[in-house]
């Protein structure tokens, strides 16, 4: 039979761990809150993206490189390697693009620059020769864009430092609502079966009706 002092010991050490768990339970909810309900609806949204409809807004620009750029494109070999900043720099301005330092692949006649980016792509090209170029965006609408963040597609390192920091979250979110459910267990008797329910629902499709 527990003494008074161990029942008083065992009170206070479920308070501690119950006053820890909800303040990291509230404080994962609230930084990654907004980026659940975007996950969420991005779900709903790729799941049902053959009946989502969209149409592709595409953009063809050709312009002429002025000589004096031309010149610092010297004869580079073939390969992969970023424009001269003074040419990015001025494609940015013409175009209303941001090139940074995207490699682009360069040959004898040609320099090509890929810039996929999130619900959409485009590319450039430059005839070294006559330096004409062509440059050519196509987008997707909203609903891509959003389904490639989803996804991480063509987002660049900081979304991708973004969605690793947003799935910790969601992991710490998650854990302590596990022990939260643990300590509050004996009080709410469906706990576990609910839980179970979770696992079992998705864990029998899976395996009866996914082929």
């Amino acid at each position: 039979m527990p003494t008074p002092t161990s029942s008083v010991q065992q009170q206070q050490s479920r308070g501690f761990w119950l006053r820890t768990l909800h303040q990291w339970h509230w404080i994962s909810s609230a930084v990654c809150l907004i980026g659940m309900l975007l996950f969420a609806a991005t779900g709903i949204t790729l799941n049902h993206a053959a009946r989502i409809e969209a149409t592709p807004q595409v953009v063809n620009r050709q312009l002429d490189l002025p000589a004096d750029l031309l010149a610092t494109l010297g004869d580079r070999a073939d390969g992969n390697a970023p424009l001269p900043r003074a040419t990015a720099r001025w494609l940015d301005a013409q175009l209303h693009i941001a090139i940074g330092r995207r490699p682009a692949e360069w040959s004898d006649g040609e320099i090509y620059l890929s810039m996929p980016s999130p619900g959409g792509d485009a590319w450039l090209s430059i005839d070294r020769d006559s330096g004409a170029v062509e440059y050519e965006a196509t987008t997707r609408g909203w609903v891509s864009y959003f389904n490639d963040l989803h996804k991480g597609r063509n987002a660049g390192p900081a979304w991708g430092w973004f969605l690793d920091v947003f799935a910790a979250a969601c992991l710490v979110f998650c854990i302590t609502g596990l022990f939260l459910l643990h300590l509050h267990a004996r009080q709410r008797r469906m706990t576990w079966p609910l839980v179970g329910l979770g696992l079992m629902i998705p864990l029998l499709i899976a395996l009866l009706l996914i082929h």
